[in-house]
């Protein structure tokens, strides 16, 4: 345990980095990290808090870039998916959860990078809310929602720093419904490893600190590449196991 303690302040760092600069990869790296030594369900439960932490970080620090319209349909209906998903994170196994999420995952980054998806965008208020819920249900029930939603986001037609900042804004949402669920059933085991908790808080902040200026000079092609390419990375990583 004392050198899964080691390692996890850099993979923190990385994570906040790789996060700040796509809008996703916390929970998608640290959750299978703190699984090796204490199995998903506790890892999820133990990357929740240094999760919103980090987003609520880079949360203020892209307040003003925040689109309200999908913030309040898309995000909305993340609040709702990811009370759910998070109600039931005890009672279903994961394992085929993710294997699903990561075959949604590869098809979303693939469609991305081949261009299947270039002319697709969601401007139909259902669609927003229907992404929005499954997006987050995922996220409370296997800890990496946020694959398939910065994936969602952007076939909303946004600019960069509005796809980023609204991802945030969601993610932040989707923390705040979910957390109260997490500290009511596992707060006393997230409380006993207080320490790892502590540790990704700190390495995820560091690295938010660090990412969001590189963020700002990777220009719009390239961000849409790195993005997609993340998701059929995660989409891979869960599928054949590596997601815990």
């Amino acid at each position: 345990m004392i050198l899964l303690l080691a390692i996890l302040l850099p993979a923190a760092i990385l994570a906040g980095g790789v996060a700040a600069i796509s809008g996703f990869g916390i929970g998608s790296l640290l959750t299978p990290l703190l699984a090796i030594g204490f199995g998903t369900k506790t890892a999820v439960l133990l990357v929740a808090l240094p999760h919103a932490t980090a987003t609520g970080l880079r949360f203020w620090l892209l307040r003003r870039s925040i689109d309200r319209r999908v913030l309040l349909t898309f995000g909305a209906a993340s609040a709702v998916g990811g009370l759910a998903g998070a109600l039931l994170h005890g009672v279903f196994g994961s394992r085929v959860l993710e294997v699903i999420l990561g075959a949604l995952l590869i098809f979303a980054g693939a469609s991305g990078l081949t261009g299947l998806s270039g002319r697709l965008r969601i401007r139909n208020g259902m669609l927003a809310v229907l992404a929005g819920l499954v997006s987050a249900a995922f996220g409370g029930l296997v800890g990496n929602q946020g694959g398939i939603r910065s994936a969602s986001l952007l076939h909303f037609g946004l600019s960069r720093e509005a796809m980023l900042a609204t991802a945030t804004g969601i993610g932040l949402v989707v923390d705040l419904a979910r957390i109260p669920v997490y500290l009511a059933t596992g707060g006393a085991e997230m409380l006993a490893h207080w320490e790892f908790v502590a540790v990704a808080a700190v390495g995820a902040v560091i690295g938010t600190l660090l990412g969001t200026p590189v963020m700002r000079r990777v220009p719009e092609a390239a961000f849409r590449r790195v993005v997609f390419s993340l998701v059929a990375i995660l989409g891979v990583a869960l599928v054949i196991g590596l997601g815990g």
